[in-house]
């Protein structure tokens, strides 16, 4: 099964990083986020992938057709322009890796549409190239398999904004920095969908979070696998520098790979 993951958007809420980079290219411990959920699926055996691509799509596509010299020690010939490779570095992920570009201008359900289009009558993984999580793939699936429904969603429970305070009377008893919300489930991204999802998606201005979602529950044709554990989004340089201090830390929920 491939794995797609979206990459295309323009990343206006991080400006200070996506002036340069598609968002899915900001880094947390030097290496693009991108490459941190891929190498997630990975750990769970998945090595086709599939990156939807529109805003600052070239750099998505100079990484990864670089990515072979980049991570290995190099001898250049400069008169011919021969490179000879010394060892197969630290990096040696065997991955295939499709760069499709879906449009600049396209919308969600626009670029999941043109994706299951390319690869045809296939079941895939959808996830957004900017949000980790600690899902468990597996169950994830086998919940899509039971019941035999077009799509599977990961719902989550958005983290916080702001620290918890527990009281008893005017005694604070608890605090919690930024801890999970104990009410209210989101879409997580993360889903498994079969092909027929593509008969909702209208054209490339379709945002897919809204009517194919919409029209995809009220037919019963969508589960949420709840997720109770760790999930963010990197929307601002604030989730940047929290992913990256996690990651310091030692405590990086995703990071279920070995180097």
């Amino acid at each position: 099964m491939k794995v797609v993951i979206l990459a295309g958007g323009f990343g206006t809420r991080l400006s200070e990083e996506t002036i340069l980079k598609p968002k899915p290219m900001v880094e947390i411990a030097g290496k693009p986020i991108l490459l941190h959920l891929m190498r997630y699926f990975s750990a769970y055996g998945f090595n086709e992938f599939v990156i939807a691509l529109g805003y600052k799509g070239e750099v998505i596509k100079d990484y990864f057709i670089n990515y072979y010299y980049r991570s290995r020690d190099l001898t250049v010939a400069l008169k011919s322009g021969e490179i000879k490779t010394h060892s197969l570095g630290k990096n040696s992920e065997d991955w295939i890796v499709h760069l499709v570009d879906t449009g600049l201008q396209t919308q969600t359900g626009g670029r999941v549409k043109r994706i299951i289009e390319y690869i045809g009558n296939e079941r895939i993984m959808l996830t957004y190239g900017d949000g980790l999580s600690n899902v468990d793939i597996n169950q994830l699936l086998q919940l899509h398999n039971e019941k035999g429904r077009l799509a599977t969603v990961t719902a989550v429970r958005p983290p916080a904004r702001f620290g918890e305070i527990s009281f008893n009377g005017n005694d604070a008893v608890s605090f919690q920095e930024k801890p999970q919300t104990g009410e209210g489930w989101i879409n997580g991204g993360f889903f498994v969908l079969e092909p027929g999802v593509a008969n909702y998606i209208k054209d490339d201005q379709t945002i897919f979070e809204r009517e194919p979602i919409e029209r995809l529950a009220q037919e019963q044709q969508l589960i949420a696998y709840r997720h109770n554990d760790f999930w963010q989004s990197m929307d601002t340089l604030r989730d940047v520098h929290l992913l990256e201090g996690l990651w310091k830390s030692g405590n990086a929920p995703w990071k279920i790979w070995s180097e």
